[in-house]
């Protein structure tokens, strides 16, 4: 079998699909993107096709290295969520010509079903007892909500109490029938994080998650130092060389690495199982389509230290698009009290609508996350 055409489709409201053509009509799917930089990836990854036209989609290893090691500089964002995609369309296509699901080629099933949580409240967190109360009449426990609005670099108190407050009403709300992660999102700076997560431990969330951005991951084991709450990171790294730095440097519970991001199937496979090695949990990062959450899904069901699945069903973020409206199979994503289960089919398990897919394509706007400025007019982290 040989792979002959990748086509790349971008689709509300803010993904791309990729399809894998090959000599024996088979059909491999995959999901590259960066958020709000589309465009790019879309070109990296028709800059990875001189690599795979031509070759057998079956040594998915060997055309990981290629598509890794054969460019000089690689890494980052965009690099890395191309190969994510053609990864997992690959792993579609060997799963499809053998007949069976990805998650029986990756050794089988160490689960009978993931947990899941649902999103609520909102970039700016809102009417989230509102949120919570609907999604629990409908058999969830589970949820994740922004912890705070925008934060300065040294913040007030009443910005602190704000945040507070609003978990304590949770708290009120719900007692211990619910569990919540916060998500601090990048918007909080070292020196107020950890004054904020002090202020919410009483309130004992499941988890705070990117109490600063990637880049200060040197404070991850500081912060930890200071709690007992633990704190979640990963969907801004993109290999597991910078997992590695995490990992050996301790602090992080769980890391969350984004399967159409961080290299696809094949490397967050590995960074899975660098993290069992530490006694550190994955909950995988995935506000996007239906290829990524699938391909999160086969990782979650060989990966003993799995604890938690974020999906985007429902997500504030899917203005114009949403999870199932490109899936024929839909009854295959169903979610019991929070719960989903092992899907099957054979590849990925997701069945594309092929003309749903091109016909929205054709006038797909371009996605940008809103930009955020604090009260003295200099920019804020979204």
């Amino acid at each position: 079998m040989k792979i002959t055409r990748l086509t790349t489709y971008r689709v509300p409201p803010r993904w791309m699909f990729l399809r894998v053509e090959t000599d024996e009509g088979l059909i491999g799917w995959g999901e590259p993107v960066v958020e709000g930089h589309a465009h790019a990836v879309q070109a990296a990854v028709h800059e990875l096709e001189p690599y795979l036209i031509g070759q057998d989609p079956a040594r998915i290893n060997d055309l990981w290295q290629l598509m890794y090691r054969a460019g000089f500089y690689r890494g980052g964002a965009v690099f890395m969520s191309a190969i994510a995609g053609v990864d997992q369309a690959l792993w579609d296509i060997k799963g499809k010509a053998l007949g069976v699901p990805v998650y029986q080629l990756l050794g089988g099933l160490v689960r009978e079903r993931m947990r899941t949580y649902s999103w609520v409240g909102g970039d700016r967190p809102s009417d989230v007892i509102n949120a919570i109360r609907q999604r629990v009449d409908a058999g969830f426990s589970h949820f994740k909500l922004n912890g705070c609005e925008e934060m300065g670099l040294i913040d007030s108190s009443r910005a602190v109490d704000t945040a507070v407050a609003r978990v304590a009403e949770i708290r009120a709300a719900f007692g211990n029938a619910v569990e919540f992660g916060l998500d601090f999102h990048g918007r909080v700076s070292v020196p107020m994080a950890a004054v904020l997560i002090k202020e919410l431990e009483p309130l004992r969330p499941l988890f705070i998650e990117e109490p600063v951005l990637a880049e200060q991951a040197e404070h991850y084991p500081k912060l930890a130092a200071k709690t007992h709450l633990p704190l979640a990171a990963g969907e801004r790294m993109y290999s597991r060389f910078e997992f590695k730095r995490v990992l050996v440097a301790g602090g992080i519970a769980i890391l969350q690495p984004d399967l159409s991001h961080a290299g696809g199937i094949t490397e967050c496979i590995k960074i899975a199982a660098m993290a069992e090695a530490h006694d550190v949990a994955i909950a995988p990062h995935c506000p996007l389509g239906p290829i990524a959450l699938a391909s999160c899904l086969h990782v979650d069901f060989v990966s003993w230290n799995a604890t938690l699945q974020e999906h985007s069903m429902g997500i504030h973020y899917n203005q114009g698009g949403e999870v199932l409206d490109y899936v024929l199979n839909k009854e295959d994503f169903r979610l019991d009290k929070g719960f989903i289960a092992p899907n099957t089919r054979p590849g990925l398990g997701v069945e594309i609508n092929e003309e749903l897919v091109r016909e929205r394509s054709r006038d797909c706007p371009d996605w940008r996350n809103p930009v955020w400025r604090h009260a003295d007019g200099s920019v804020a982290e979204w």
